[in-house]
């Protein structure tokens, strides 16, 4: 038995899925984490670093890291890549400005070796109610280049969103849990 199959074996064992949740500033990570957890979003500052959340899901114990989207921070995001099963990618659908930024950070994340196995969800945020005049989750999904040959390989999908009422959010994180234990758990 190889040591990927006796990885496998224990990580079954525990039913527990490391999730990274990343984006630029303000594009509403902590809000995610917080409205799925069931937990108070009328107060949410600037994520200086990171936080770690616990939360059971469909029976799987959920890892969420949820890391600071600053520039400045961004460069230590790869002090949390090791061993992660899914990457939560947030974007604010509402800041048109900003979204050839964010192509542009997914990509350089994406090209790390230590996710290359890792799921994709993007989360198209502030959908809906939040703020009129939001891009759709098709169009960020052509702007973020999902579709090219890069991400041929990679299991990913988008959702839009709101954290602000919750819209989306299971829908997102039953694809991603449901897509990481089709890959990890599953097999033997």
């Amino acid at each position: 038995m190889g040591l990927l199959s006796i990885l496998k074996k224990v990580k079954e064992k525990e039913r527990e899925v490391r999730l990274l949740i990343l984006g630029l500033d303000n594009a509403g990570k902590t809000t995610i984490v917080k409205k799925f957890n069931g937990e108070d979003i009328t107060t949410i500052s600037p994520t200086l670093g990171f936080n770690i959340n616990t939360l059971e899901h469909k029976g799987f114990k959920l890892n969420v890291w949820d890391v600071g989207g600053q520039q400045t921070i961004r460069s230590y995001w790869r002090n949390y890549f090791e061993q992660t099963d899914g990457i939560i990618w947030v974007v604010d659908s509402a800041d048109r400005a900003r979204l050839q930024d964010c192509r542009r950070e997914l990509h350089a994340l994406l090209d790390q070796e230590k996710l290359a196995g890792a799921s994709l969800l993007v989360f198209a945020n502030k959908q809906a109610i939040d703020l009129a005049g939001a891009v759709q989750s098709a169009e960020i999904a052509e702007l973020l280049d999902l579709g090219s040959e890069r991400f041929s390989t990679r299991h990913w999908a988008i959702r839009a969103c709101s954290a602000v009422t919750g819209a989306g959010l299971a829908d997102g994180v039953d694809w991603v849990v449901d897509d990481i234990a089709s890959r990890i758990f599953m097999m033997a």
